[in-house]
């Protein structure tokens, strides 16, 4: 039997791929990120600030380039366990209660200030924030030998607002500050003490104070806070549910084109009376004395009558699955019709 030169040429080339691919290839990824950190990080940390709208809460219309890496760790349980603030991760208030570890480089004989402040945290004031750590006239990067100016304190967004915004500033200071205007009393436990204002706040010390490292987490509600609430700042836990604008109806026409007259009609009735009507259908089938029927396994296994209109199969269909037949029931009014059958009903 003939035998190619080529093909025994190729199998011998697929077994030298077969045996490198076996190799593995180490890349220092701690190399990569010093690389990195020299060349593009800045510019990189800046386009992602601006994503997040940092600068503009913070400063307005101004920014800058962030010039410090800042290395900012909290401890959870374990000796080498942490969970790392990089640029819009999001950490949870129980991973972030207590005070985080935070590194760069700077020559001892420097001056430094440190702000963790919450963009989107304040419960009163729209255009403010809460500052959650201030740590002043730091020595180099010793952050312990820094003068506290304002305790730490963990997250805390409230239920049903959403993420949060947590941004660690690094400012490198021209002189020895005085912060004796925002010093507080340790444990600073009243938010209104905690009321702050970055752009206020630097526009007063532009000249002696200059933004150099960024790093910032975005947190939002956990369980933990319902005792943070209540035990630690000693007040009710807020929650907070969005407010839907109610949704467009158009002027009611005498002879509506391609509308089905039962939902037509329902658009331009009172809610409450509709979510009346449909409580009073279900409380129908309900007993005071006897458990509900269990519903159906296969609920469209049941033979329909084909002579019924098309939208009473419809409601019959959406009754059967256990679904409200009614379709213009706003949230509000569905659900209180809904917690009554379930008050009455048991």
């Amino acid at each position: 039997m003939y035998s190619s030169p080529m093909a025994s040429l190729v199998l011998t080339d697929s077994s030298h791929l077969t045996s490198d691919s076996q190799h593995l290839v180490t890349i220092p990824l701690d190399k990569v990120k010093e690389e990195w950190q020299e060349s593009g990080a800045a510019h990189h940390i800046k386009t992602v600030a601006e994503h997040y709208g940092v600068f503009q809460h913070l400063y307005g219309d101004a920014y800058f380039f962030p010039q410090v890496m800042l290395d900012v760790r909290y401890r959870q349980q374990g000796d080498d366990c942490f969970a790392v603030v990089h640029r819009g991760n999001v950490i949870k208030p129980a991973e972030a209660a207590a005070m985080p570890e935070v590194s760069y480089k700077a020559s001892p004989d420097s001056l430094w200030t440190l702000l963790l402040t919450n963009l989107d945290g304040h419960l009163m004031l729209e255009d403010s924030e809460y500052v959650h750590w201030f740590v002043g006239n730091i020595p180099g990067n010793d952050i312990g030998k820094g003068e506290v100016i304002c305790d730490y304190l963990q997250p805390f967004p409230p239920k049903g607002t959403g993420f949060h915004r947590l941004v660690f500033v690094l400012y490198k200071q021209e002189k020895h500050m005085d912060y004796g205007s925002f010093k507080r009393q340790q444990p600073c436990l009243c938010l209104e003490e905690r009321t702050f204002r970055t752009q206020d706040f630097y526009r007063e010390r532009q000249d002696d104070l200059t933004p150099a490292g960024l790093a910032f987490f975005q947190s939002d509600w956990d369980p933990s806070l319902t005792d943070f609430f209540h035990n630690t700042l000693e007040m009710q836990e807020p929650i907070y549910e969005y407010d839907f604008p109610p949704p467009y109806i158009r002027p009611q026409e005498w002879f509506p084109l391609i509308r089905p007259f039962n939902t037509y009609m329902d658009k331009y009735r009172d809610e409450k009376q509709i979510a009346k009507e449909y409580l009073l259908k279900k409380l129908k089938k309900t007993h005071p004395f006897r458990k509900p029927d269990p519903p159906p396994k296969y609920p469209h296994a049941f033979r329909m009558d084909l002579n019924l209109p098309s939208w009473l199969r419809v409601e019959k269909k959406k009754e059967r699955l256990g679904e409200p037949c009614i379709d213009v029931l706003t949230r509000d009014a569905l659900a209180d019709s809904m917690f009554l059958e379930v008050v009455i009903g048991g």
